[in-house]
């Protein structure tokens, strides 16, 4: 009997538009009524995941920057799993060494050295997908983008870290040459500290905290609440920073659109994010449950 619903954000309940349909509004509602609590797990900031949920009318828990930050439906932070500072210095100046652009996330805020870098990352990988566009127009394209306006630009990383306070939930690594680009510099960052090193797109490593995975946040949250880890559904998409919170619930369901390793570990495989594959793996769950109730 799945008694939590834990669902990814990008490529999962978002289609390609970023929008959430309203069949997968209204699945979600169904599972609400229905008894099962329903929480959102994304890699994403509270600012730019929770509003998102209120314009659809959704109530629910969040699993926030890879499980950095962990909120109840009421809004209660349940648990939070910020980096040691030192760690996260160390691992800026590992960073500015090798030459990378990057981003420090904290709980209510994500800053930049240098935003031109990012947008040209994000122009970058936007005229590889879609090749009628040209560099320039890309540029202009990125930098109206929300998620690069909402970042506020800092003149040291240092100095933000120096300041009281200040906690690091997560660095964001970018690099438009793709997951090959990171492939030293991880076993670099690995030597530095205990860590949990994730990826949310074809372009970026996610850098958090050990304790920081949606997988094992996800365990936490439904402990506290005295649910087993096999009345659990964990519903991702296509990016390996969703592997442990397949790999933690009882049934693990796997988007159309994922990729080929998240697929083989899942329980099912629902249709894609622009097929409503959320609501489609939510009726397939409360039907399942009905069945059990009804034997």
């Amino acid at each position: 009997m799945i008694k939590l619903i834990a669902c990814d954000l990008d490529g999962t309940l978002l289609n390609s538009s970023m929008e959430i349909s309203d069949a997968n509004v209204q699945a979600i509602k169904r599972a609400q009524e229905n008894g099962i609590e329903f929480m959102v797990a994304s890699g994403r900031a509270p600012h730019e995941s929770q509003p998102m949920l209120k314009e659809y009318g959704i109530d629910c828990g969040f699993i926030n920057l890879n499980g950095g930050l962990v909120f109840d439906t009421a809004g209660n932070l349940i648990v939070k799993n910020p980096l040691k500072l030192e760690t996260a210095k160390k691992i800026c100046r590992l960073l500015k060494k090798e030459g990378f652009y990057f981003e420090l996330v904290t709980s209510n805020h994500v800053y930049s050295e240098d935003l031109s870098q990012r947008i040209t990352n994000v122009a970058h990988l936007m005229v590889e997908l879609n090749p009628m566009l040209t560099f320039k127009e890309a540029v202009l394209v990125s930098a109206s983008k929300p998620a690069i306006v909402s970042i506020q630009q800092v003149p040291s990383y240092e100095d933000l870290m120096d300041e009281p306070g200040t906690e690091v939930m997560k660095i964001l690594v970018f690099d438009s040459r793709g997951q090959y680009a990171f492939t030293d510099v991880i076993k670099k960052i690995e030597e530095i500290d205990k860590l949990s090193i994730t990826s949310s797109a074809a372009d970026n490593i996610e850098i958090n905290a050990a304790g920081a995975q949606k997988g094992q946040s996800l365990l936490d949250y439904a402990a506290a609440k005295g649910i087993k880890r096999e009345e659990i559904a964990a519903i991702i998409g296509d990016n390996l920073n969703d592997e442990s919170m397949i790999q933690a619930a009882g049934t693990g369901v796997a988007m159309g659109n994922a990729i080929p390793q998240i697929k083989t570990i899942a329980s099912f495989v629902t249709k894609s994010n622009n097929e409503d594959g959320v609501a489609w793996a939510i009726d397939k769950i409360i039907a399942d449950n009905q069945k059990e109730q009804d034997q």
